[in-house]
């Protein structure tokens, strides 16, 4: 009876325990990886903060909270702004928000809207549905800078330089020339369901300056996140490995890339990675690539609010027996630049290009009940030999600008001389 009383004694502790610990991970992990959270919403009926989103409560500390400036502010644009149909009461609040994120005063914080967000998500998934063409602008006039190889915009005869001076779209209830677009509002109107078509009126300045229509059909636009070439110069084969990002295709893409390496790599004197104009995406994205040329060693340090923690390489490193360069500019950003400091850290890899951007922070992207998004600074990542790259960037071992008026990469014709 008395060993009976001990064992039960010790499961009761042992569960207490347990209960304790996960409690305390869901606190740490919480703070990285929950979607549900505090965030306020406004009551437009009541006109008062609504802090019963989810499971979320009102922080006691904010329940003096004055919001009559803000409501003053409403009621007054209410009442005497001229355009009425301007006053939109979600657009608004949304509008609000975002401010609330920007007086903090970090820029990479920040509040999303529904369309704003899905759009990001569609640049990390890389892929989306539409018609294939990059858009900018010539001469204040939406433009077609280039059709994607392949896609259905190439396949109906649209080619780079062409204006699009008006679009039509049945599905979408919309007939409307492109004055006054915004590059956002040509996505969104452009872009549609797989299948469905897209009358565009086309004006090309080599074709007898006439408008003229073309439909396309949309259809599922992928956009790969690693491309691989073989460069041979001077009797010597490189590798030129260019990764644009780090989303939701890039570990498939890169590890199909990695085996066509290794298939010639007694033939190759080395590998280029390119992560000119990467802007980053998803940080574990850029620990599977390092992993890819560092043996079990430290490829980046994070320093959080709740948690701190080394990020070791993962594998095998496959390519690490292969003579390796770095290629980065000013857009190489955030998870490209936590590769390229690795790799010079750990490796000793030189890196040739210009001075990387400098983000030095990682964010965490929480699902909003209004299909927003809101991006939140969590913690700073630390180089293996402590450095902290944020708004200084990584400085290259061999500077070298590339030309845009020339058709040479003069990047590149540095990067071979050197290997």
């Amino acid at each position: 009876m008395k060993f009976r009383f001990k064992k039960v004694g010790f499961v009761f502790i042992q569960k207490v325990i347990v209960i304790f610990l996960v409690f305390s991970l869901g606190v740490i992990l919480g703070a990285k990886y929950r979607v549900e959270e505090f965030i306020p919403f406004f009551d437009l009926e009541n006109k008062k903060i609504n802090f019963s989103l989810v499971n979320a409560s009102q922080p006691s500390e904010y329940k003096d909270v004055n919001f009559a400036q803000f409501w003053e502010v409403w009621s007054i644009l209410e009442k005497d702004y001229l355009d009425n149909k301007k006053l939109n009461p979600q657009k608004m609040v949304q509008g609000a928000i975002g401010g609330m994120t920007s007086a903090l005063g970090d820029p990479y914080t920040m509040y999303l809207p529904p369309a704003d967000d899905k759009r990001a998500a569609e640049s990390l998934a890389g892929s989306f549905y539409g018609v294939g063409i990059e858009l900018g602008y010539i001469k204040n006039t939406i433009a077609v800078v280039a059709p994607l190889k392949g896609m259905p915009a190439e396949t109906a005869g649209v080619k780079a330089g062409d204006l699009i001076l008006h679009v039509k779209d049945e599905s979408k209830n919309l007939d409307e020339d492109t004055t006054g677009w915004t590059l956002n509002d040509a996505v969104d109107k452009i872009r549609g369901k797989k299948g469905s078509k897209v009358l565009l009126t086309l004006f090309r300045p080599d074709e007898n300056n006439q408008s003229f229509d073309l439909e396309v059909k949309r259809d599922e636009i992928v956009i790969p996140s690693v491309e691989l070439s073989f460069i041979e110069r001077d009797g010597k084969q490189v590798a030129h490995l260019v990764l644009s990002r780090f989303g939701d295709r890039t570990k498939d893409e890169w590890d199909e890339a990695v085996e066509k390496i290794l298939q010639k790599q007694k033939e190759l004197a080395g590998i280029l990675l390119d992560l000119r104009n990467n802007p980053g995406g998803y940080f574990e994205g850029s620990i599977d690539v390092a992993s890819d040329f560092i043996d079990n060693d430290v490829v980046v340090s994070q320093e959080g609010k709740y948690f701190s923690q080394d990020y070791r390489s993962e594998g095998e490193a496959r390519l690490k027996n292969l003579p390796l360069l770095v290629l980065v500019n000013r857009g190489s950003a955030s998870a490209s630049e936590i590769v390229a400091g690795a790799l010079r850290d750990d490796l000793g890899a030189k890196l040739i290009g210009e001075n990387t951007f400098g983000k030095g922070t990682v964010q965490d992207r929480r699902e909003l009940a209004d299909g927003g998004g809101l991006h939140v600074t969590v913690a700073k990542w630390i180089l293996p030999k402590g450095s902290w790259i944020h708004e200084t960037g990584i400085k290259p071992d061999i500077e070298v600008k590339d030309d845009a008026a020339t058709e040479a990469d003069e990047v590149i014709e540095r990067a071979m001389q050197e290997l």
